[in-house]
């Protein structure tokens, strides 16, 4: 294994500083840059990439506070912090609480003492004007959300402070808020399904690489040692400079520096960048290994064409957590008749959900059917993943609420990295769409 020793860059040693700080300490650009003397520019651009990394959260009339990250697993809980931000909240009391992570809310629309039976610690309360509740919610273990505007009493204020249970405001009513944070947690958890490169990658210190500075006889000893061929090069700051293959090092001196054979500026990606975009991009290109990087170009580990298309079979035999728009509408895609290999027909009703303010099928939707359809088509040939590279759609005739449409893709062509598909749709016998699809077929091998 290759690594270079380093000095971390202040950028770096401002990101450190923060993950050290206590969850719930108040952070401000002025006390860091003064703390570890940089300057206000560095200071702010390193607190926004923590907050970017989900470590630290910046609340309107609060500040930036030091969070708890969340893992990949509980991205379906919100911090009290996060809640403040989903509904424009002002925060009474209990500032020093925001970073704690709420496991349930409670709509406070019954009396007292039932209230308090569904209440405990670590909940949200959302209420009115009860200055009685929000009392006992707080000595509950519970934080407060006060709906349309209301205050609070000044020892329930303190309360808050005392026991760090963020007491907080809005001008929404119970109703929109409960659906606000819903909605979030909602979205979360479909986030939660998309694979990102950070999920899969080699991490650095397991990577094998070479520097600027080394030979051609060094990549034949990483040769042997490791049995791979390709390998990242990175110059001093571990940025990636270049990529270096079997290729590159044939009929090569011993002494050659790597940086003369190697492929300068590579193709990167970023760790936040979807398994599926990375996955494409290496189809496309015929890349085999790809460099993961942070926005600086440091290096972060390492991706193979092999881990992102292990990695998409793994996703499509999980659980559904979250539905998309474009789950909601394919779900409803029957297959009605097999007419042979290619060449199925389905069906399709046009709900009002699905059309647009003139009361026609809505153009998103009729795109994602025909994609739809001809994916499974194309699955009939061949097993695996697929990308959509070119598409196009002629809309002939308008589709009106109630419809039933039938839907006949047609593989036209398929090899071992493309299909093309013809998608014809009709209404009560009569085209009414047409589309031309050229796939990309991503191998699992």
């Amino acid at each position: 294994m290759k690594r270079v020793k380093r000095l971390a860059t202040k950028h770096e040693q401002i990101l450190k500083h923060i993950d050290g700080l206590p969850v719930g300490e108040k952070i401000s650009v002025r006390q860091i840059a003064k703390a570890l003397n940089v300057s206000e520019g560095t200071a702010y651009r390193a607190i926004k990439e923590a907050e970017n990394q989900g470590y630290v959260s910046s609340i309107e009339r609060v500040g930036t506070i030091r969070i708890e990250k969340k893992k990949k697993e509980n991205i379906e809980k919100l911090t009290f912090a996060e809640v403040v931000n989903i509904v424009d909240g002002q925060v009474l009391g209990g500032k020093t609480g925001l970073h704690k992570t709420l496991n349930k809310f409670v709509i406070g629309a019954m009396k007292l003492d039932a209230m308090m039976r569904y209440t405990g610690a670590g909940n949200l309360l959302i209420v009115g004007n009860r200055t009685q509740a929000h009392e006992h919610a707080l000595k509950a273990g519970a934080a407060v959300l006060i709906t349309g505007g209301f205050d609070t009493e000044e020892p329930v204020k303190r309360l808050a402070d005392e026991l760090e249970m963020p007491v907080i405001s809005t001008s929404y009513d119970t109703f929109t808020v409960a659906t606000m944070i819903n909605r979030a947690i909602y979205d979360q958890l479909i986030k939660k399904e998309i694979l990102l490169v950070e999920d899969i990658l080699t991490p650095v210190q397991e990577t094998t690489f070479l520097t600027v500075g080394d030979r051609v006889q060094t990549w034949h000893e990483l040769n042997q040692e490791s049995g791979h061929s390709r390998f990242p090069v990175v110059d001093d700051n571990m940025k990636v400079q270049g990529m270096v293959t079997s290729k590159d090092i044939i009929g090569q001196e011993e002494m050659t520096l790597i940086d003369k054979v190697m492929t300068k500026n590579p193709m990167t990606v970023g760790d936040k960048m979807s398994v599926a975009s990375s996955a494409h991009m290496m189809v496309w290109e015929g890349i085999e290994l790809i460099p993961v990087v942070n926005d600086s170009h440091i290096l972060k580990g390492i991706v193979s064409r092999q881990d992102v298309l292990k990695a998409l079979q793994m996703s499509q035999r999980q659980p559904q957590v979250g539905e998309t728009i474009d789950d909601t509408i394919t779900s409803q895609l029957v297959m009605t008749s097999n007419r042979g290999k290619g060449e199925e027909v389905y069906n399709y009703g046009v709900t009002p959900q699905m059309t647009n303010y003139l009361g026609t099928i809505s153009s998103g939707v009729f795109t994602t059917l025909v994609t739809d359809s001809a994916n499974r088509a194309l699955r009939s040939y061949k097993r695996g993943d697929l990308v959509v590279e070119n598409m196009t759609i002629y809309f002939i005739k308008p589709v009106q609420i109630d419809s039933t449409l039938e839907i006949h893709p047609r593989v036209l062509d398929v090899g071992r990295k493309f299909g093309k598909v013809d998608v014809e749709v009709f209404n009560q016998g009569k085209l009414v769409g047409k589309a031309m699809l050229t796939c990309q077929l991503l191998d699992r091998s």
